[in-house]
Formats: C-alpha cells, structure tokens, sequence
C-alpha cells in the first residue's frame, strides 16, 4: 500500500515533469526566428526551419565546364572585396580562411560570418587555424599536431563542411583518392580518415610576394583557363580549380583586374562558377 509521503513524492514528480514539458513546448514555440523564406509546411502544415546548410548534389551538364574560384588565406584586407565583387557579378566562389587571421583582424569575426552566411553562392573552407606559421616542413613533420590545427580552424570558424586545403601544398583527398607528395601524406591520411575532402588545385592566379600584386593579366589568365580545358589538364575533366589569395585584390586597379577575368569567362556560355562543394566525387559533405 502506498503511503502518504509516497503519495506525496509521486505528485511531486509528476507536477515537475508537466513543468518540465510545458517549458520545452514554450522553448520551440519561441524558436526558429528569421524571415518567411527560411521556412517552409511540413507535412502537419505547421512552419518548419529550413537549415541551408544541408548539402544537396548536383547534376553536371556535359556540355559545360565547371570552374572553382578560390580563395585563400582570408580573412585579410581584400577579403570583403573579394566577397563584393562576387556578389555584384552573380558567380559562385569559395573562400578558405585562416583561424589566427580571424583572431588577429579586429573585424574578422564579423567577416568570417559574412562568408559563411553568404553560402550557397559562396562557400566557407577549412584552410588551418595557423597556416603552419609559414613554416611548412616544421608543421607537416607533426601530423598529429597539424591535424589538431585544422580542428580548431573548423572550430573557431565554424566552417560547415569538412573540405578544407593544406597550406602551402596542392594535395587532393576525396571519396577512394588520396593524393599527396610524402611531406604531407601522414597529415593527409590522418584527416582523410576523419571524413575530410581536401582541395588542391589546378590553376594559379600568381602573385608578387613583396606587394600582393597579380602577375597574370585577366586576359592571360583566361587563356590558361581555356587551355587547361582544352589540353584536359585538370585533376578531373571538365572541371577547373582556380587559386588566388584574397590580399590581391585589396587595390581597385587589382581589384578591377579580378572583375575583367570574371567577366571574360562569363562571355563563354559553357563556362559554368561552382563552390568546391559540389566538386565531383568529395565524401558527401555533411553538416558539421
């Protein structure tokens, strides 16, 4: 027989319990805000968020050729430029940022998460939190102290996706391939292991390394494009990946250059702007 103190407890219990619901129907009813266009009716009819981020493949047209404009070491003076200028000419571009240049740039948080909310047109990647301090052989003879240095970059810059590029090195690891010279192969295995897609390369915008400037002419530039297309001088045909850093482009003259290179490929109507995500054969990126 239950006693009164027992009686007691369980009444106890059961009012906490229907408090304790109450607060969680009250904690999902006040959540979810932004506007109309991140939502949709599920199948209640009731509104339900819609997360950007979870990753949909697509389809390649055979006709076309795809191009992967990047980015790197952001965020640095010509990111916000660089994401501008992106966004005035309607192309899709990736931007693989740095964690320490987040931290060291009075603005870069708030940079970062401009990049990162501009997605699908331009994509967030993973590119070390110290960028081995410049000090490649140093870093890479450390793999597990690299690997860990690309977790705290996916951790301070919230990068959605597990893609990221090694510093200073054009390795490759995607789903059953992994490419990538002896220095760096330990590191590479190791995050490969984890699921990560890393990004190398096939054309690079070069620079000057005293004064950040662009070597190539736009024009110049477009005609390696075309060439490495033609000659199927790429890591996968039909698709060309494109290396520039975001500090070339700080000056307007620079700046006016990346446009014109833009603007010539978009003259070509079979050339088609992508954000590495949707690179042919990655591990499925999931939302991290």
């Amino acid at each position: 027989m239950t006693g009164k103190n027992d009686r007691y407890m369980i009444g106890s219990i059961c009012t906490i319990l229907m408090v304790s619901l109450m607060a969680c129907g009250n904690g999902q009813a006040n959540t979810g805000k932004g506007d109309d266009s991140d939502n949709y009716p599920g199948k209640s009819g009731k509104v339900q968020q819609v997360d950007k981020f979870d990753w949909k493949p697509v389809s390649y047209d055979s006709t076309k050729k795809y191009i992967y404009l990047t980015f790197d070491d952001g965020p640095q003076h010509g990111t916000v430029e660089c994401f501008d200028l992106v966004k005035q000419e309607g192309i899709k571009a990736s931007f693989f940022m740095v964690g320490l240049h987040m931290a060291k740039k009075s603005d870069g948080k708030k940079i970062v998460s401009m990049i990162r909310e501009g997605y699908p047109q331009v994509l967030l990647c993973n590119h070390s939190y110290t960028h081995a301090n410049d000090k490649y052989l140093d870093f890479y003879h450390h793999p597990y102290f690299a690997e860990q240095d690309f977790y705290q970059a996916q951790d301070s810059l919230q990068v959605p996706y597990k893609i990221l590029r090694l510093p200073g090195n054009r390795s490759w690891a995607r789903e059953g391939e992994l490419k990538a010279t002896v220095l760096v192969r330990p590191v590479a295995e190791l995050l490969d292991s984890a699921g990560y897609n890393i990004i190398g390369w096939d054309l690079e915008w070069n620079f000057n390394h005293k004064n950040a400037r662009p070597v190539q002419s736009p024009q110049k530039l477009a005609n390696q494009v075309d060439s490495a297309f033609a000659h199927m001088d790429t890591h996968t045909p039909n698709h060309l990946v494109i290396l520039s850093h975001d500090r070339m482009f700080q000056r307007p003259g620079d700046l006016a250059s990346l446009s014109k290179f833009i603007q010539i490929l978009k003259q070509n109507p079979n050339y088609v702007f992508e954000t590495v995500d949707h690179y042919p054969g990655l591990k499925k990126p999931v939302k991290l």
